[in-house]
Formats: C-alpha cells, structure tokens, sequence
C-alpha cells in the first residue's frame, strides 16, 4: 500500500514554489473577474482564533460563503479553551485538551483548519518559533492556513503582492518602499517579514526605514538577503523615511513591535515617544516616483497616515482589503481536500 502524500500547508508564503505562487495570484484574478466561477459546495472551513480579528475573519467567512461551502469560526476566549502544546507533558496546568487532540478531531469536521495562534508577548525568542501554527500543522489530518502568527502572515502577503501587481504591472526592478509608523499599539513584525520576503523574490528593490531599535529579526534579514541575490534585487534596510521613499513606486507604512524591548511595555512606549515624525504624509509621499500607499490595516489617522493621503488619489488601503477576499478565496479553492 502507498503511502499517502504529505499534507500541503500555508505557515510561510515563501514555503511554496515560485510558480505555484503565481498561479495562486493568476488564480486569484480569474477569480476577481468571475466571481461566481469557482465552487466549493459541501466544503468547509474551521477558523479557530486565539487572538482578535476584523478583515482576516470576514473575508474568510465572505470568500467562504460565496464558494459555496460553510465556516465554523471559533473564539479561544469566548468558544472554547487554551490548549496545551508541550509534548510529552503532565497536563496539569490550566489547559485541558492538547492541540493534538483538538486538531484529530477538528480534521474530521472540516476540509481546511486556518488558525490565528497566540502571542505570549514576553518574549521575542520563544515567540519566535511560531511552535503554536507549526503543531497544528503536525498533528492535523487537513490543510492548516496561517491567519498570523508572531513571524509570518501569508495571507496578507497574497493580497499585498495582488495589488501590487494590479498597480505596477510586472514587479521586476519596482521600488518599494516599507516605512515603520508610530502607534501606540504595535503590531507584531509578521506583515513586514512577509511582505519583505515575498517583494525581494517577486523581483522588487524593497528599502525598509526604522529607527534605531526597531530593526526585523535577523533571520529574516538573512533570508531576504539570500533571496535577493537569487533574484537579482536588493534590499536595504535602517534607513530613514526619506531615503527610503525616495524614487519608490509604493510606499507601505506600517507599524511594528521593537525586538529590543518586546515583553516590556514600559519601555517600548518610552522608545516610541521620542521617536517623532515617523508619519506618512503628502511631503513625503512626493518623494516617490508617483508613489502609491499600501497599509494592512488597521491605521491610526493622522498618526501613522494624514488623511490627505489615506483619503486620497494615492491610497490603495481598500483596493489591498479587498483583494484579501479574494486571494483567500484562492487559497480555499487550492488548498481544500477532494
């Protein structure tokens, strides 16, 4: 008897070949301009959410719904429970079920499981290793979508890298420029890591500006740069906002958590209240090359973006929302089981 392939997951965009990313954005277009054209009747999809969600659960739920096929969203503080991770552990602590146990049984009920896993927020060195999205994606029996995890967010990397197709045509040799923005609440690093990632091999020259304190993990570093020197491009990071800008064609703000003072709120809001003018505006903006705005959402007006620009001819931020529906409607399509 054969034995049965390995299970296809989605934890990392850049896990997947090239080719099998483009044909998910080819697939995503077909989509956007037949939206009634693909079906999933008698599907599902089981969303388990252990952090808060606005645009990853409706779009889900949306894209879903017009496939055809049904949703089971759960809340971990509201549906069900914490689970346990640690292998090999006495379950004594306040978790009473193992992700093991969970996701056999949730294999059973869905054709898909999409997690958004917990952030311990204490630090950057365990969170790092992502171990809550990759045990689902061991011990489940279906596909397992990343909906965000502490490194890595796959699916607004799809989007991200539809509109920027939809904006600038090929992407070989276009400039893009991320710009950190100051919030007083941080995301985590995962946009930019997978954005970062996903524009070096797409062929773009990516320029990242930050402050000092504020630079990307270092093996996404190292990796962006090895990808880089196989696609020809560059990548360049600690720069400031007007260098980074400079000569760009999209410009993508975003805000991120320091990795030298993750875990310690004190101090991280002390680091960002002497960080001043990290804001996008209209000055800036015409530093670029005709430049556009991309932002993953949500967005503190007038904080990390004015609202000339975000209102304005230059902004994409919808057009990029609402390509999530439909690049996770790709994503259903080629990652549900027969």
């Amino acid at each position: 008897m054969s034995e049965k392939p390995p299970i296809a997951h989605l934890i990392r965009l850049h896990d997947l070949p090239e080719q099998d990313v483009d044909d998910l954005l080819d697939l995503s277009s077909r989509i956007k301009r037949r939206p009634g054209g693909f079906q999933l009747n008698g599907k599902s999809v089981g969303m388990l959410f252990f952090r808060g969600s606005l645009r990853t659960r409706a779009s889900f739920e949306a894209a879903m719904q017009q496939l055809g096929g049904h949703s089971i969203n759960l809340n971990a503080s509201s549906d069900f429970w914490e689970l346990e991770t640690t292998v090999g552990g006495r379950m004594d602590g306040k978790s009473p079920e193992h992700v093991k146990d969970a996701a056999a049984v949730l294999s059973r009920y869905v054709n898909v499981l999409a997690i958004r896993p917990a952030l311990g927020g204490q630090s950057w060195a365990i969170d790092r290793r992502d171990e809550d999205i990759q045990s689902w994606a061991r011990y489940a029996e279906v596909p397992v979508i990343n909906m965000e995890s502490a490194l890595w967010h796959p699916l607004q990397s799809l989007a991200d890298l539809l509109t920027l197709r939809e904006t600038l045509g090929p992407l070989r040799k276009k400039k893009l420029a991320i710009v950190w923005t100051n919030s007083p609440t941080p995301a985590s690093s995962a946009v930019t890591n997978s954005l970062l990632l996903s524009a070096a091999r797409a062929g773009m020259d990516v320029r990242v500006a930050h402050p000092s304190g504020y630079e990307l993990d270092d093996e996404v570093l190292s990796s962006a740069a090895h990808i880089a020197e196989i696609a020809g491009t560059t990548v360049e990071t600690g720069l400031s906002a007007k260098d980074a800008v400079s000569g760009a064609h999209v410009v993508y703000a975003r805000s991120w958590q320091g990795i030298e003072d993750y875990g310690n709120p004190t101090l991280s809001a002390s680091r960002r209240a002497r960080e001043r003018g990290w804001m996008i505006d209209e000055a800036l903006m015409r530093q670029g090359a005709d430049a556009k705005l991309m932002h993953a959402m949500p967005v503190r007006r007038n904080l990390e973006v004015t609202d000339e620009v975000f209102d304005g001819a230059r902004s994409l931020i919808y057009a990029q929302a609402e390509n999530r529906l439909h690049t996770q409607k790709a994503v259903l399509v080629k990652f549900n089981r027969t």
